[in-house]
């Protein structure tokens, strides 16, 4: 009996957006598309979508030319490439028109994207009716993806309403997006048996992260069910709040009968490598180090494991304020364990309150901050829902889609008594098209709608990024951004001996302030001049320092703007000429 193949799938954009806040530039996944291709392993890369391509506008690249270089290899290698977006939201946080969400699948085809993966947060089938037909117009391969989560209303019966409809428009595949990693294995399995026994024609794709624990046995479960692909991730920032890593889940399905390629491990470790340069060059300074973990507490919550580095960033925003009052008030202060746990458990609370809707971008986002605002309001004796946002409103007025669940009666009552009318229409009608008065902005200024107009999609698509990275203002506001990152981390590190040195790493684009003459190094010179120390923001042309030689005094300038990763010699040492005295990062 031959065995059945399972396929894999490499979610590298995603790993990066689950682990922090950025993806690498185009010249880095250029570097490593090669390396992806050679592991020999992967039918499939996740190259585009999401908050990927506002990522690129606010480096100030272009994201057009990003998806096109980023993709073109995996193209000529046969390997299929898709592309992950939110139906009614697009590839952005909130609703796009129409006629911007059917460009952009004319736009992705043409830049080389084969396959469409379309979810509704909400898992309404009327947001991802347009998805599906669009994709198919368009050439590309519609992958109606299913917003996985475990609640009660959350069955498999449940979701096959949903499936029944996506085949009915005509999706091509079924995508089961376990974005929290909270699906119970057995559940999955039986839902993908359900898909496969009343469809099989349809190929099924499995999605999960491994916050809660669960990724690795739902693998299993699915791939014994019928599971077609299997995505994945690979060090260094597989596990924790990302994907499992290839090499695992090869080795369990191979022990389990099942055809599965195998990995060029020599090209894994270069990959791996590439990948670690990247995170050295600066994504790091942007990736929570808690992210590297699992939490079982993330089974209660349901929240997708990468939102804890966001999460995490609001409880420190919070808790001073907190604290500040339970200190007045004459109560215990509550360290972040406790203020995260609380968190939790009124994320448990109001989530059934709020309809269950899957906890996904941007529903797990309005669920959260509901939850944060009510822990605030209740530790200073306060009412819960006394803040919500106009965002998490439409969602519960239900003009993103159908609530899975019931919305709680103090919700009804509270939006009844502040006048808001509930939505019962079809989504998409709230939000007219749009492309019209984009290409008059387009003509006014001079700009170019771009190759098969795709720079009018992502002007539609990213209005204010698109012209903050026309202007400039994305490319200065990052470099800014990364320059206050190094310098906190280098303080944050306790930088500054010289002796240690020796220790250190630096990357490869590090430039060398080098002595100009012999004699001795000062930083300063004067009581009133502050001496220039690690961590340090500096500009092109600033004064660095000093070297003295016979009460002749050098001036050593900086020669790029950037910070200062490294002192090398302690003030008043003896150096040579064209000795390394600072080292400097620089911003571009």
């Amino acid at each position: 009996m031959s065995k059945r193949q399972i396929k894999f799938s490499l979610i590298y954009r995603d790993m990066w957006q689950s682990s922090g806040k950025y993806v690498p530039r185009v010249d880095q996944l250029v570097r490593i598309a090669p390396v992806i291709i050679d592991m020999g392993c992967f039918s499939r890369i996740e190259t585009n979508g999401g908050a990927f391509e506002q990522v690129n506008l606010l480096y100030g690249e272009n994201p057009n030319t990003a998806v096109r270089e980023w993709v073109k290899p995996f193209n000529e290698a046969g390997i299929q490439t898709h592309m992950l977006e939110r139906a009614l939201n697009g590839i952005r946080m909130f609703p796009v028109p129409a006629d911007v969400r059917k460009l952009m699948y004319k736009v992705k085809k043409a830049q080389g994207v084969d396959i469409a993966r379309s979810f509704c947060g909400l898992n309404d089938h009327r947001n991802l009716e347009l998805s599906i037909k669009g994709a198919k117009e368009a050439g590309m391969i519609s992958q109606a993806t299913l917003s996985i989560t475990h609640s009660p209303v959350h069955t498999v019966e449940y979701y096959m309403g949903v499936v029944d409809k996506a085949v009915e428009y005509g999706t091509d595949e079924i995508c089961l997006k376990d974005m929290a990693g909270g699906g119970r294995p057995f559940t999955l399995g039986k839902l993908v048996k359900a898909i496969k026994d009343k469809y099989p024609h349809i190929i099924v794709q499995y999605h999960g992260h491994s916050g809660p624990g669960f990724s690795v046995a739902s693998t299993l479960e699915v791939a014994f069910a019928g599971a077609d692909y299997v995505d994945v991730a690979m060090e260094p920032l597989s596990w924790g709040m990302v994907h499992p890593d290839v090499i695992t889940i090869r080795e369990m399905l191979d022990d389990a009968g099942f055809d599965v390629p195998k990995i060029n491990m020599k090209a894994y470790m270069e990959a791996r490598s590439l990948t670690q340069e990247f995170i050295d060059d600066f994504l790091g300074y942007f990736i929570n180090t808690k992210n590297r973990f699992t939490s079982s507490l993330l089974v209660g919550s349901g929240l997708p494991g990468g939102m804890m580095g966001s999460m995490m960033a609001d409880l420190q925003g919070v808790q001073d304020g907190i604290n500040r009052f339970l200190r007045d008030n004459g109560k215990d202060e509550l360290n972040q364990d406790q203020l995260l746990v609380k968190l939790f458990e009124e994320v448990e609370y109001v989530w059934p309150k709020m309809g269950y809707p899957p906890l996904v971008t941007p529903f797990s986002q309005y669920v959260k901050n509901v939850a944060l605002l009510n822990v605030m309001q209740l530790t200073k004796g306060g009412e819960r829902y006394s803040m919500v946002d106009e965002n998490t409103w439409d969602m519960m007025l239900g003009k993103a889609g159908t609530l899975p669940g019931e919305l709680d009666p103090i919700l009804i009552e509270k939006a009844k008594g502040e006048n808001r009318a509930f939505y019962t229409g079809y989504p998409q009608d709230n939000y007219p098209d749009v492309l019209d008065q984009y290409r008059k902005e387009m003509d006014e200024n001079g700009w170019e709608y771009g190759q098969d107009d795709e720079e009018l999609f992502e002007l539609a698509m990213h209005d204010r990024q698109y012209r903050d990275y026309k202007s400039g203002v994305a490319k200065k506001r990052f470099n800014e951004e990364l320059m206050n990152a190094k310098s906190e981390a280098i303080r944050g590190n306790g930088g500054g001996a010289a002796e240690d040195a020796s220790k250190k790493k630096f990357s490869a684009r590090c430039v060398e302030v080098k002595a100009n003459n012999k004699g001795k190094i000062y930083y300063n010179f004067g009581f009133f001049e502050v001496p220039v120390r690690e961590g340090d923001i500096v500009t092109k042309g600033q004064r660095l320092g000093y070297t003295e030689y016979m009460l002749v005094y050098y001036e050593i300038v900086s020669q790029v703007d950037g910070v200062v990763v490294e002192v090398s010699q302690n003030n008043g040492d003896h150096v040579d000429k064209d000795a390394v005295v600072m080292r400097i990062e620089p911003a571009n």
